[in-house]
């Protein structure tokens, strides 16, 4: 209970309490488990001066959720990301994506070098799942900052307080937990478990806590993804336009351009277009086309769409993860109290990736009796001179990450002043290696199908026949890719307090740094692929193909790695201009200094309190950008540099105008730095004069977030309240695609790497001292990004219906416009905010049961930008996803430890998550990650 109380107070990150803290009374806990926790949250809401929320853990190592991103998905204003296998992954707050939040542990920063399954994170994202929930019992959002809150984050900061040794008092307590988790894809069972122990002196005077926790998953993911969609490039004879070349964009059979598909000049002679009754060598003109396609004009099958690379997906894996947390608190006597955190995690994460891919992109498909719907999306057809060809692509990734958080408390003047003095550092690396494996069918006649679900086919190619006569020719290859990241962070800070908790004046101090380099590796052919194909050549290659689980073939790759020599290629692989997960090669490292100066006040209005909160804080950054660039065939690292300082004021109050209503009011200014990938040199001249070149840009300014808060709650007892909040947000510094003019010298890299003709043609413009280039570089928009929206949330006991019954369930409406100059710009640049999003929980309790079902849903939002695969106005747009989970549990109070059987089942009506290109009935992508299914038990000692 003082626990919880005392970290109710609106004080930033969390502090170690006062060896004698005046604990809050809650009113009336007499409740246990999930509804003990929505208590506590309840009552911090209601003692916090901004706008925070919290979740609590309901016991030591019993966190109300099974991962901690999916746990916040119960606040207002959250959008959770999901990876491929429906895990969650990182959040979002109120309309700004994942990199916009500041995510810290005891108030500390963090950075992961996690990618996910799609390798989303290539910005300043935090991978939730890599931390353990058993070591955390309490998670904060403030969406509105204080002064003493570590910047960084426009959209609000996330901290997470891992437990400590007096968080359950003296004694010794042991808390264990075991679960075996069930997915219907991988049908595979998989066990996970913790134990977590504490002890204290009598005295009270000295702590120690540690817990370990070791996961064994089992990846089991069944998809569809078509990289894009494409329409046929159609030559001037095959669009009737004239003898030679192709339409030029925006003609009658180029409308939107794309043009990824290339019909063939003449039938090919092959036993698919035999078969097909097509005579080898005629030529496929308008007037053939037009005759075999019956019912479509020429410009429809222009502008045909299918999938450039229609490919059901399979995928496999282990999904391991070991944890340690270890926590000392020392209290010598009342005015002084020490404390150690270390925390280390390491993830072991595989993935037998497979697809099988109907090759549109750059293929020679011939159409027959294509039927088109109104968007000239394909529906049927029957294709001939069609080709698959099978991707392996077997991941291995390692992850690491350990945090050691040393830090103090100190009383003085009887209690009335206090210095909290911390450090931090932290480091994650991640090896990732993905090689790639392809090999191509023979040409094969099909009918395809798309009647708005998944694009379907039938052939008579049995695919998942090793024997089928699966051959190199014709693209197959061979790649050897890796990647490579570290982060790392520390800092130091210090606090001081001047006054007791409610009506004091903070000052304080921090120096922090941040840390991070992506490095690929890539071997697209060079040195593996040649040796692979003289080891394993078509005669050799059914050999090592077996039947796959997902109805085509899969490799036997470790005998294929083995025989191929796989390692000596891999560890030898050069450094390449970026990993092939999308990210960059290069990095940045950050410091800052940071000043602060918060005031907390209490005052009495018409009888009733008033709680203010007001300071400002003052940041400078220094930051060094690096990476690779190549300029005249020497590649080097080159680092640009690049600094700023910004004052970020913030004012709160929340006034208790009746017993139980609270009304409050927020304003300030956040900043989110800039995306570092926009930022790396990657210095490309693109043409022999060296007047146009292309460039990260150092100088970019933080995005800075202007927030406007306005709401209160009504307190209806136990842990029930209704909660309204409106909230505006105007934010600056989003960037684009732009042209900056600047001396040849600015560009930082030697003169004397250019070719001779650009050397040249720099000294007939005065020189590289005087010589300007035009680079393309991300700028700032003159323009503003401004976020409206509402939150609702409404959490009720019904124990007058039935004994231990509520819900809980929150709303958050978003409304999303550009503003200024460069508005048009900007909306571009703005992807992936659901306008709507809404989750609600069903629980029941008593003393030994329990039940809670639990919805969450997010509307469908903007993927991309237009322009997608070359078609102007196509873009990505994700689809609406709910998701239905269960947890239960029963307590057998008679035996010892009273230990608890527990059954959670995630996505249990199965739902799957899926995006969209241009049209409904076009799918981007689809991932069905199943339903898993958890039982366990745990209990304490």
């Amino acid at each position: 209970m003082a626990s919880g109380a005392a970290i109710a107070q609106d004080a930033g990150p969390a502090a170690a309490p006062a060896p004698q803290p005046e604990a809050q009374q809650l009113d009336a806990v007499v409740v246990r488990g999930f509804r003990q926790s929505l208590q506590y949250s309840t009552e911090a809401k209601r003692e916090s001066t901004g706008f925070t929320d919290s979740i609590f853990a309901e016991d030591i190592g019993k966190f109300p959720d099974t991962n901690i991103a999916e746990s916040l998905t119960r606040i207002p204003g959250i959008q959770l990301s999901r990876d491929v296998n429906g895990e969650g992954l990182n959040i979002g707050i109120r309309g700004l994506g994942n990199s916009f939040t500041k995510t810290t542990i005891n108030g500390a920063s963090v950075a992961t070098a996690s990618i996910g399954l799609d390798a989303t994170n290539q910005n300043r994202e935090v991978d939730l799942n890599l931390f353990p929930t058993e070591f955390f019992n309490q998670l904060t959002v403030y969406k509105s900052p204080v002064a003493s809150l570590p910047e960084g984050g426009a959209a609000g900061v996330v901290n997470m307080r891992n437990m400590r040794p007096f968080d359950l008092g003296a004694g010794g307590h042991v808390t264990y937990s075991l679960q075996a988790d069930y997915n219907d894809i991988s049908e595979k069972t998989s066990p996970r478990g913790s134990v977590i122990g504490s002890w204290t002196n009598d005295e009270g005077t000295f702590g120690v806590l540690a817990g370990v926790t070791s996961t064994r998953g089992r990846l089991g993911v069944e998809g569809f993804e078509t990289i894009g969609w494409t329409n046929p490039n159609l030559t001037n004879v095959q669009c009737g336009t004239g003898a030679s070349g192709f339409p030029p964009r925006g003609s009658v059979c180029d409308r939107n351009g794309g043009n990824g598909w290339r019909i063939p000049d003449t039938v090919p002679d092959n036993a698919a277009t035999l078969g097909a009754g097509l005579t080898p060598g005629q030529v496929i003109d308008r007037d053939w086309l037009l005759a075999n396609n019956p019912g479509l004009s020429i410009e429809q099958i222009g502008e045909a769409l299918i999938p450039r690379l229609g490919r059901p997906v399979h995928m496999s894996g282990d999904r391991d993860r070991d944890a340690f947390l270890g926590s000392v608190e020392w209290r010598p006597n009342e005015n002084a109290n020490f404390y150690l955190d270390v925390l280390y995690a390491k993830a072991h994460r595989t993935n037998d990736r497979i697809d099988l891919n109907l090759i549109g992109r750059n293929g020679n498909i011939i159409p027959l009796d294509m039927k088109v719907d109104a968007n000239n999306v394909v529906t049927s057809a029957t294709f001939t001179n069609a080709q698959f060809f099978l991707e392996a692509r077997p991941y291995r990734e390692d992850v690491q990450y350990w945090h050691i958080t040393p830090g103090g408390t100190f009383w003085f003047n009887d209690g009335n002043a206090k210095l909290d003095v911390q450090a931090n550092m932290s480091r994650s690396w991640m090896f990732r290696e993905s090689p790639t494996i392809l090999f191509n069918s023979p040409f094969t006649t099909l009918q395809y199908t798309n009647d708005g679900g998944i694009p379907r086919w039938t052939t008579d190619l049995d695919l998942n026949d090793p024997n089928l006569g699966w051959t190199w020719d014709g693209g197959g290859r061979v790649w050897a890719q890796n990647e490579k990241r570290v982060t790392e962070t520390s800092g130091v800070r210090a606090d001081l307090q001047l006054g007791e908790d409610r009506n004091n004046v903070k000052l304080g101090v921090a120096w922090d740094e941040n840390f991070r380099r992506i490095q690929g590796f890539g071997d697209t052919g060079s040195d593996w692929q040649p040796y692979a194909f003289s080891q394993v050549t078509d005669a050799d290659l059914a050999g090592y193909i077996l039947p796959g689980p997902a109805g085509f073939v899969t490799v036997d790759f470790d005998r294929f790695m083995r025989d191929t020599n796989y390692a000596r290629y891999r560890d030898a692989a050069p450094e390449a201009a970026g990993p092939n997960t999308g990210g960059a090669t290069g990095g940045f490292k950050e410091q800052t200094r940071a000043a602060y100066i918060e005031v907390n006040t209490e005052a009495d209005v018409l009888g009733r309190a008033l709680r203010l909160n007001a300071g400002v804080r003052y940041v400078a950054t220094d930051q060094k950008i690096s990476g690779p660039v190549t300029i005249g065939g020497e590649r080097f690292w080159q680092t640009l540099e690049g600094d700023y300082t910004e004052w970020l004021p913030s004012f709160s109050a929340a006034w208790d105008v009746a017993d139980n209503v609270v009304l409050r009011m927020s304003g300030s200014r956040t900043m989110t730095r800039p995306n570092p990938s926009s930022m790396l040199p990657a210095t490309t001249f693109t043409d022999q004069s060296a007047q146009v070149a292309n460039q990260g840009n150092p100088n970019l300014t933080p995005y800075i977030s202007t927030n406007f808060d306005l709401g209160g709650e009504w307190y209806t007892g136990a842990e029930g309240f209704v909660g309204l909040t409106l909230f505006n947000k105007r934010v600056e510094g989003y960037t684009y695609q732009g042209v900056t003019t600047m001396p040849f010298r600015n560009l930082g890299i030697p003169f004397d790497s250019l070719t001779d003709a650009q050397q040249q043609a720099l000294n007939s413009r005065g020189g590289p001292d005087v010589a300007t280039v035009n680079v393309q570089q991300q700028v700032n928009a003159d323009a503003e990004l401004e976020i409206r929206g509402w939150e609702l949330i409404w959490v009720q006991p019904l124990g007058f219906v039935f004994d231990g019954l509520g819900f809980m369930a929150n709303y958050t409406d978003l409304d999303i416009k550009t503003l200024g100059k460069d508005a048009d710009a900007l909306a571009g640049n703005v992807y992936g905010v659901s306008p709507s999003l809404w989750n609600a929980t069903l629980y029941w309790e008593n003393a030994v049961a329990s039940v809670r079902l639990s919805y969450s849903w997010a509307e469908g939002a903007v993927g991309t930008g237009p322009n997608q695969q070359g078609i102007g106005p196509a873009q990505i747009y994700g689809e609406d996803r709910g998701q239905l989970d269960l947890s239960a549990s029963y307590t057998l109070r008679n035996v010892r430890s009273q230990p608890q059987l527990t059954l959670n089942v995630l996505n249990l009506t199965g739902e799957e998550r899926r995006s969209n290109f241009w049209h409904d009935n076009a799918v981007n992508d689809l991932y069905d990650p199943g339903t898993t299914v958890m039982v366990g038990i745990r209990g304490s000692f």
